[in-house]
Order: structure tokens, then sequence, then C-alpha cells
């Protein structure tokens, strides 16, 4: 586990044992992926309960349920996303916010709920972001919504590039790219 400062986030407040310089305060959202190194995430084999919605997995447990009939997984990413950085085979594509503009997409609750099918659904973005905002409404609706820790590409390195700090890709789960 990571030490350091958490402040914010859905479920308060929260100190984790000692603030060191250099350590950010981190978004609201970024809960449950900074509560645990990268390397504990790849572990994650139960999903993290989550405020809003069913809870956080990681995408190797996704990928698990997806195998095992168990859950859909949604990809919440635009379309441009999904023709330029790729997606996993099987993913039932239901944007979150349109490209571009990324406005809201109108027909994401429609969307998600025919991509359900029953099943509990694992929700894919980018980088864990969007897919917590749009697992919450799937909730709202009524699903089983979980949001996959990472994303598809996870975080930004140090070098401002993503794919190399966790994320589908990097995990060597399944994904094509056109």
């Amino acid at each position: 586990m990571k030490e350091g400062l958490y402040v914010g986030g859905r479920l308060g407040v929260e100190i984790l044992s000692r603030w060191r310089p250099g350590l950010s305060i981190l978004r609201p959202f970024d809960k449950a992926r900074n509560l645990m190194s990268t390397s504990d995430q790849a572990g994650l084999q139960h999903p993290v309960p989550a405020e809003g919605y069913a809870g956080d997995i990681s995408p190797q447990l996704a990928w698990q349920w997806a195998q095992n009939q168990q859950a859909v997984i949604v990809d919440v990413r635009s379309e441009a996303e999904l023709a330029w950085v790729g997606f996993v085979p099987g993913a039932v594509p239901v944007p979150w916010k349109q490209w571009p503009g990324m406005a809201i997409n109108p027909a994401f609750d429609a969307g998600i709920q025919a991509a359900a099918q029953g099943k509990k659904i694992a929700l894919l973005c980018r980088s864990g972001v969007r897919s917590i905002a749009a697992a919450k409404r799937a909730q709202e609706l009524g699903l089983e919504a979980y949001n996959i820790l990472e994303g598809f590409e996870g975080d930004v390195d140090a070098h401002g590039h993503r794919g190399t700090q966790g994320g589908w890709r990097l995990r060597g789960l399944p994904w094509q790219q056109n």
C-alpha cells in the first residue's frame, strides 16, 4: 500500500500513515486506484467496495468474469478511441461521452441496459475515470456495475505517456486495433 495523504473522495477524507514531500493530493475518483500499488491492483481478485456503484475490479478479474459468462465488459470510451487506440474483443461499446466535444451520450441509458443482458457489467474507459461516472449511472438504472481499475491505457507516466503505468493492454489481456 502507498503511504501518504488522501484528501476527498467518495468516502470522505482519509489519511494514510505518513505524508511525504512531493506526494500530490489525489482527485476524488482516484481513491481505489491509489490506495494500492499497481502491482497490488494486478492481483486484485475481489471487488473493492465503492460508494454509488458495486465496486472497483482489476482488469484481470474483469476478463475472468467475462470468460466465465459472469459479466459483460462494456467499453465506455468514444468511438474515436476505439478506432484509433484499440478495443477489447467481445466488449460492448456504449460511449459515456461522444467525440468531438465529449458531451454525455444521450443514448447511454438505453445502450447500457441493452448491453447488460441480465448480468453484472464491468465498465472500461481509458484510465478508469469516466468508467466510474458511467458505473454510477448504470447503478442508478438498477444494474450491478463495476469500474475496471487502470482502464485500457493506464495512468500517464512521468513523460506524459500512457501504456506504461498499468491498464488493460499492459496487463497482457486480449485487445485489437483497427
